[in-house]
């Protein structure tokens, strides 16, 4: 079987390497640890392994319901412990009564800092609680060296993984039809937008298609696809129910309220 022929093209490199990942477990009977993945990154780890008998995997980003996790690769007779996943989590100290920080500022300080955004995990914003998950083996020089955010002058304390947050999002199912099953066309009819300011947004960087920026209004959108819109929120392709008879696609997404 043609492994990827279930995969978009941009993902085959990522195949790849998992095949990797899956081979150096198998050959040298010891654990892989993945950087962080995204949930789609995830699914693909979990159709490549399998059920290989060889070869288990386990994902853990600091708590159940997180996002982003980190995958363990390991032999059938090893069981693994969240110690094995190497995760630091931070909760940031800062002046509350005079700035707000968003998520986006988080990302922001990270990335400033030259942290790759495979090196770290959930951003939680939970009230005036601000808290993130790294690897552990970047966590003293993040910690060091993170001293401000949204320029306001921040310290970073660790705290045991038992005190993450946890932040549910609330979706809702609507079954509407769309013209084509291009990202342009779902995108505008989930949020109620215009087709033609879609187009736009998408081609200024706004759109991300499972977890990745696409500058392509024209992208195909697949059952199971995660689709966000930049100041607008996120859907999933649940389910393509099929054409019309004007030959419209009729399509169930969940959104965020």
């Amino acid at each position: 079987m043609n492994i990827y022929q279930h995969f978009r093209k941009e993902e085959h490199h990522f195949i790849d390497l998992v095949c990797e990942w899956k081979r150096l477990v198998t050959m040298q009977y010891r654990l892989k640890l993945t950087p962080f993945l995204d949930p789609r990154e995830q699914q693909i780890v979990r159709t490549v392994v399998g059920h290989h008998d060889d070869v288990n995997v386990s994902f853990f980003g600091g708590c159940p319901l997180a996002e982003r996790k980190r995958a363990l690769l390991y032999p059938p007779y090893i069981e693994p412990t969240e110690d094995d996943f190497e995760l630091t989590l931070f909760s940031v100290r800062y002046p509350k009564k005079f700035v707000t920080i968003e998520h986006r500022d988080v990302l922001g300080a990270l990335l400033s800092l030259g942290v790759k955004r495979e090196k770290f995990g959930d951003i939680v914003i939970a009230d005036d609680v601000v808290q993130f998950v790294v690897a552990s083996d970047i966590a003293p020089f993040v910690k060091m060296n993170m001293t401000s955010i949204r320029n306001a002058s921040v310290s970073l304390q660790q705290r045991p993984l038992s005190e993450m947050r946890v932040v549910a999002e609330t979706w809702e199912e609507e079954t509407i039809t769309v013209s084509s099953l291009r990202l342009d066309a779902v995108l505008a009819q989930t949020f109620r937008l215009s087709r033609q300011k879609v187009q736009t947004l998408i081609e200024q960087g706004w759109a991300k298609l499972n977890w990745k920026v696409v500058d392509e209004p024209s992208a195909e959108c697949r059952e199971g696809d995660l689709l966000s819109l930049r100041q607008h929120g996120r859907c999933r392709l649940q389910t393509i129910a099929g054409q019309t008879k004007k030959e419209k696609w009729r399509i169930v997404v969940e959104k965020t309220k």
